[in-house]
Order: structure tokens, then sequence, then C-alpha cells
């Protein structure tokens, strides 16, 4: 029934599918950016938690009987390291991204969203109609003229903490423009919490912006953290609000028990040893440097390619080579990528060894 529109994705170098990659090749492609995901002690912290408990799944919605007391405890963590009044534990990225966009712009209100925001946040601007400003990637000034237009309503503003095909870091004068338009401001943090900030908290940290009643945290547990679900920190009144008013949050079933317990030892873990976490990332940042002459300021290289056959041919050569990195092709950017992630779970011997061949071919 779908053939003929499987095949022009296969002729157009666009074609996709789910693999289990050979667990011998050194992972230069998962978001998994500080190598929690196979940690086996933080896995067993985690089932020693649960097993306090006599609960250990969510049975119904959070609204219902499904919110437990690692949820909370969880809310409670990440709300104080990243000093919010209020967290609320969501099932996932694209879920916290639906539930904030289609639940915060009302009638009369205005999103100004940057072009390049995930896809999550896209298809929920679908809901909204002419709600909807989309702004220039990363760019102040045309936000500041698209915020100079509306003249009514709530202003809110969604950006991205590191933008994740690019690797970009929002520009802080977006946090100004949000403050001097008495602007809604939500930042997804799923590329930057772990990531930047001294003590690895992320965008906010890193430019030294401390959260107020306007500012919105959102991100993900299936990164840096090295489980799986997503969280949301705002102000009590946003928060009661979303428990009140966002579809994904009312309607579905709790996040998991297991996977918050997880993320929560996790995000533990790395609030006591980001000092280290943080050393090992800036040895990654200059090694790039030295060797590509690439000023990294994340854990996401993207090397452009000439076009989706070039990118697969040389996933495929660096497959050999013993390497895995990420391919990705249009519709999830414009122009194709290698998408590198040089990150802590993989050793910095073997990134040198990547790198130094990237710069021969």
């Amino acid at each position: 029934m779908y053939q003929t529109e499987l095949n022009a994705l296969k002729k157009a170098g666009r074609f996709r599918q789910r693999k289990i990659w050979d667990s011998n090749l050194i992972d230069f492609a998962s978001n998994d950016y500080l190598g929690l995901a196979n940690d086996k002690k933080q896995l067993n912290k985690a089932i020693e938690l649960i097993n306090q408990y006599d609960i250990h799944a969510p049975k119904a919605s959070m609204l219902v009987n499904g919110y437990h007391e690692i949820h909370e405890r969880f809310e409670t963590t990440l709300a104080n390291l990243n000093g919010f009044e209020e967290g609320l534990i969501v099932g996932s990225g694209f879920l916290a991204n639906m539930a904030l966009i289609e639940a915060l712009v009302r009638n009369k209100d205005k999103l100004f969203i940057d072009e390049d925001y995930h896809a999550s946040g896209m298809m929920a601007t679908g809901l909204l109609g002419d709600k909807v400003v989309k702004f220039k990637h990363n760019d102040p000034h045309n936000l500041e003229e698209k915020l100079k237009m509306a003249t009514i309503g709530r202003k809110i503003i969604a950006v991205e903490g590191i933008y994740s095909m690019s690797g970009n870091l929002c520009n802080k004068a977006i946090f100004e423009l949000a403050d001097r338009y008495n602007a809604l401001l939500i930042v997804d943090e799923a590329h930057s919490s772990g990531v930047v900030g001294q003590n690895l908290l992320g965008i906010f940290e890193h430019y030294n912006i401390h959260p107020q009643e306007n500012h919105i945290k959102m991100g993900t547990l299936g990164k840096a953290y090295g489980s799986y679900g997503a969280y949301i920190l705002a102000s009590s009144q946003i928060i009661s609000f979303l428990e009140n008013r966002g579809k994904p949050i009312i309607y579905s079933t709790a996040p998991s028990v297991i996977d918050t317990a997880l993320a929560l030892v996790n995000i533990e873990t790395v609030a006591q040893k980001s000092v280290k976490y943080y050393d090992r990332i800036q040895k990654r940042y200059t090694l790039i440097e030295n060797i590509l002459g690439i000023k990294a300021k994340s854990l996401i290289l993207p090397i452009v390619m000439p076009n989706n056959q070039s990118t697969l041919e040389m996933q495929q050569r660096l497959i050999e080579k013993g390497f895995l990195v990420g391919a990705i092709r249009q519709p999830t950017v414009t122009t194709p990528i290698l998408r590198i992630i040089p990150r802590l779970g993989s050793k910095l011997t073997h990134l040198e060894a990547l790198l130094a061949y990237l710069k021969k071919t």
C-alpha cells in the first residue's frame, strides 16, 4: 500500500529503519553523554531504591493514583538542584513539549518559537493555528522584531538550551528579551542538562542565570541522565496549571517508577561528581580543537556532508573502522551531517583515533 513512497525514500537516501548495532562498535552516536546508560552500579542503586516500596509500577495516571513517592522525591531533588520552585515528572520529552505548548498558549496569546526547535514542539504548534510565530534560528534581533508586533495576550518564547543537530548554544540575549518583554520562556534542556555549566546543570547555570517566575525548564532523562522520561521545572503556579490543563500529563499513565528511580540516582551522582565529569568534558573539547580546529561548546559535533549518499557511505566506512556515528539526513536536518557525540562512555583514545581518521578523509 505504501511501497511507492518507501521506494522513493530509498532512492533519495532517506530510508530509515530500526537496527540493533554490533555491541563491539565504539559508540559515538548516542545521546548518552555521560556514559551512564551501561553503568550497572547505578542500576543496582535504583533497584535498591525501588525495593524500599511495595509498588514498583505506576498503575494509573498521576492524577488518579499513579503518583509514586519516587516521582515526588525526583521532582523535589531536581527542582532544588536547579533553583526552581517546583518540578513535574512527565513520560517523555515529546509529551513534555506537547503539554507545555498546547496548554500554555491560550486565546490571544502568541508563541514565538525558534525555527529549529524540536519536532515535538513543532507538532504541538499545529494545534495552535495563527497563535504561532517562528523566528530565525538563534536570532534575537529577528525575535525582537516579532515580539514588538504582539500587543495583546501573553508572549511565550520557546528555545533549546543546546540544539540537537547543530550543537549550538541558545543565544543569551534571548533570555534578556524574555525579561524585557515580560514573556514566558520555555527552555528545552534535553541536550544541555548534564553537559554544560560548572555543575552540569545546563544552560541557565552556564549563563549564570537564576531562574525567575517567567522561566520554564524542561528536559529529558534519556540522554545525559541515562534513563527514560522527562521533567518540567517552573513556578508552582505554572506546574499547577499544567496539572489541570496539560493533556499529556492528565491523560497519560504516570511515568515509569523504575526509570524515575534510575534517573534520580543518576542525577544525584552527577551532582556529587560534577567536577570530575566537567573536567572530562573539557578534555574532549580540547582534543576536538587540537585535531579538527573546531572549538566545541557542547557534546554534539556535526560534520556537514555533501549529500545523503556520501553521509551513509562515510558512516559505513567508520563502522568498518569500529566506530558508530549518526548519519542524519532530511527531514531531521536540511543538509545531511555526520553527528558525532564525544561521549564520556567511550575512551578519549578512541575519540582521538576517530577524529584523526576524519581529518585524513
